[in-house]
């Protein structure tokens, strides 16, 4: 290991042009259901989305001019991807990426966006890695690794200088990890100004190569899946950040992919931050109780926020069927004129929002006098909902929850 603060202070000047001093601020919300005062580090609201235009910038500005000449190729699940877009584009130097069918299309065109020429291959960022190397030695660019290397690490390491210089007494940071170069550069900046400070990793139970790389004292490959957390779907870690997360994490643990998608839904709703899946793994962890050390102020990284807006429209829905603000119910009524418009009336005068309705006349086990109709309201709670089905059960009708 040849890092040290002062290499991440020099990466701090040579990104100071182009990557912004993202806000930190306090949560109360999060505060109050966690027991920490908890602070969000906002890496969502950085160029590109995500912090990954830290430390591609500092690699990228420390090439040789031989290497920038031959141009840049990089793997990425996507934040990667449109940081060396950004960067080599910037520096007038020509950017090849590699990057998963899987990855999110919001993340594939902004690469293309900025720049850079991409390739589609592979489920996960090993595959697309494995490709990316083979491509390199077809047309001899400059691999951009997006953890394994120093410079990129000094670079994603400048996020934990700004934690410090902001907040002072803060005793721990929870951070997300995949490949590890994002916790190896805080960790060795925040640990290097204040060594009692704690770092906490998050990955995610489905792929937590680092996880059961630090328990086992060497590095561990895991299967490749593909997480909600797309962008710390990491098989293995890397040889070079492992000897940091060794050194300088104090612990990593896991959360679920239903608990990864909380995270985003309470970020959107409580914090109005957008935020991917990696980005919310640290609220995560700290709202299902995973994260336990001593002192109160914590700091969760929110790294990204490059989600595709299908899966968020697909997480908000789900996550309102789970918390039973969004119900769905079927009513008997009696198949005449009015009915159907006093039953719709009852359930507005309660405070629901009417979603979809649906009469289903000849279904009713009744005869033709009777009709079903399927109701999906939402409502500001799960007593709220409660107290709709109570309400009409009271007035007489006949219902079922479904779905």
């Amino acid at each position: 290991m040849k890092l040290d603060l002062n290499n991440i202070k020099i990466a701090q000047e040579n990104i100071a042009s182009v990557a912004r001093k993202t806000p930190l601020f306090y949560s109360t919300t999060f505060s109050r259901e966690s027991g920490y005062n908890v602070y969000l580090k906002c890496e969502n609201k950085q160029k590109t989305g995500a912090f990954k235009i830290r430390g591609a910038y500092n690699k990228i500005v420390n090439l040789s001019e031989e290497e920038k000449a031959r141009g840049v190729i990089a793997s990425s699940a996507g934040n990667h991807a449109q940081g060396v877009a950004y960067a080599a584009t910037a520096l007038g130097i020509k950017s090849t990426i590699v990057m998963p069918q899987t990855a999110p299309q919001a993340k594939v065109q902004a690469t293309k966006a900025y720049g850079a020429k991409v390739i589609q291959y592979g489920e996960v960022y090993d595959e697309c890695y494995a490709k990316a190397l083979e491509v390199q030695k077809e047309i001899g660019a400059t691999f951009i690794h997006p953890f394994n290397d120093e410079d990129v690490i000094a670079g994603q390491g400048t996020i934990g200088v700004e934690i410090l210089e902001e907040l002072e007494d803060v005793d721990a940071i929870v951070v997300p990890i995949g490949g590890g170069g994002l916790i190896s550069g805080i960790a060795l900046a925040a640990k290097s100004i204040k060594p009692e400070i704690k770092i906490i990793g998050v990955q995610p139970s489905i792929i937590a190569s680092s996880k059961a790389s630090l328990e086992e004292g060497k590095i561990v490959t895991l299967p490749g899946v593909k997480s909600l957390a797309d962008g710390i779907s990491v098989k293995t870690p890397g040889d070079i950040t492992f000897e940091y997360i060794r050194k300088y994490v104090d612990d990593i643990v896991t959360v679920s992919e239903d608990e990864i998608a909380y995270g985003i839904f309470c970020l959107m709703e409580r914090s109005k931050l957008v935020s991917e899946g990696a980005g919310a793994v640290a609220i995560s962890a700290v709202l299902n109780n995973k994260v336990n050390v001593k002192g109160k102020n914590i700091v969760c990284l929110v790294s990204g926020g490059n989600i595709d807006i299908a899966v968020l429209s697909k997480i908000i829905d789900r996550q309102l069927i789970i918390l039973k603000r969004r119900i769905r119910f079927v009513v008997e009524i009696q198949d005449k004129v009015g009915e159907l418009g006093q039953l719709v009336n009852s359930v507005v005068s309660m405070g629901a929002n009417v979603v979809k309705v649906r009469q289903d006349t000849n279904w009713n086990d009744k005869g033709l006098d009777y009709a079903n109709v399927l109701f999906e309201i939402e409502v500001q709670t799960r007593e709220h909902a409660q107290n709709v089905i109570d309400s009409l059960g009271k007035k007489g009708y006949n219902l079922e929850i479904v779905g």
